[in-house]
């Protein structure tokens, strides 16, 4: 603490960047609570994710002028670096959601239907915006080469954050109308998803903690960590094998997008969703297990 430089934390290019995040996220928030609106279910989810970042970066920034994580007991790096990079991918999804269901190309001057348009658009620029504020943030904070940082910080570390985001869209998914209960394969799947992502969860709240050297283990955890990378992508490659057949296949569910499916509640759709993002997923496991690899190769040489 000592070392700790407050100055940091404002005149630095990752100070600019929590400053611009909370800039355009107080914005974002005062615009659709002065006039842009949200309603239904992805709206409050859009409002949602702009609260949330703000009142998280607020707190980051706070904590960091005010010199306080020199006093806790968790890992502040690798907290911060696995905010950020949640943030981007919530903001990601924000970006595209809000103006999906909330844009029209059409509006009404008479009952002042344009200018509700225009407050949207601007959140929605906003919004995008910020993206890459969060992500200039994950940019500035990642691993480079001769320097010490958290596991967070590293690819592996960012790639479990993805993760877990992906996961909850499955879950999203699935929950809405995907009738995965129809079939016993498909259970399994529900079941690959919920063990992967409870032990990723599991991984980065360790991390964060720093207590991972603590743990009761009879190897190194980030040993730990690889062996569950390994098998988690034999899971989901497994998953992303049985989810299309059980769900897309004539004799199991239907091939194609049945006719008069309604458009936000169509169980088809929902299907199509999991078996995507269990593809991405698999690439995200199998990436980080390469990647993962990698570093090991590269340590044990330099030894």
């Amino acid at each position: 603490c000592s070392n700790y430089k407050v100055h940091a934390a404002v005149l630095s290019p990752l100070g600019a960047a929590r400053m611009l995040q909370l800039l355009l996220g107080c914005t974002i928030i005062a615009l659709v609570a002065h006039s842009a609106g949200y309603n239904h279910a992805y709206g409050i989810y859009c409002m949602f994710v702009w609260c949330f970042c703000f009142a998280m970066t607020l707190l980051v920034f706070t904590m960091d002028v005010t010199r306080l994580p020199c006093c806790m007991p968790i890992s502040w790096d690798n907290l911060t670096v696995a905010f950020a990079m949640l943030a981007t991918l919530m903001y990601v999804a924000a970006s595209v959601v809000y103006p999906v269901y909330f844009l029209r190309s059409q509006c009404s001057k008479s009952d002042g239907g344009c200018e509700v348009r225009n407050y949207r658009i601007a959140v929605t620029v906003c919004s995008s915006f910020c993206c890459f504020a969060y992500a200039a943030e994950v940019f500035l904070t990642r691993a480079k080469p001769g320097h010490v940082v958290g596991y967070m910080a590293t690819m592996s570390g960012l790639l479990k954050v993805v993760q877990a985001f992906v996961a909850c869209i499955i879950f999203g998914a699935l929950a809405n109308g995907s009738e995965y209960n129809r079939h016993i394969p498909t259970h399994y799947c529900v079941v690959v998803y919920s063990l992967c992502f409870s032990i990723t969860v599991v991984v980065i709240a360790v991390t964060v903690s720093g207590k991972a050297s603590a743990l009761p283990l009879r190897f190194p955890f980030d040993r730990f960590v690889i062996i569950y990378t390994f098998l988690a992508t034999l899971l989901y490659l497994s998953a992303a094998l049985v989810w299309p057949i059980f769900s897309f296949d004539r004799k199991y569910g239907t091939p194609g997008r049945p006719n008069g499916c309604p458009w936000e509640n169509c169980p088809w759709d929902s299907k199509l969703v999991v078996a995507v993002f269990t593809h991405v997923n698999m690439v995200l496991y199998f990436s980080d297990l390469i990647y993962s690899q990698r570093i090991r190769f590269v340590s044990h040489s330099a030894a």
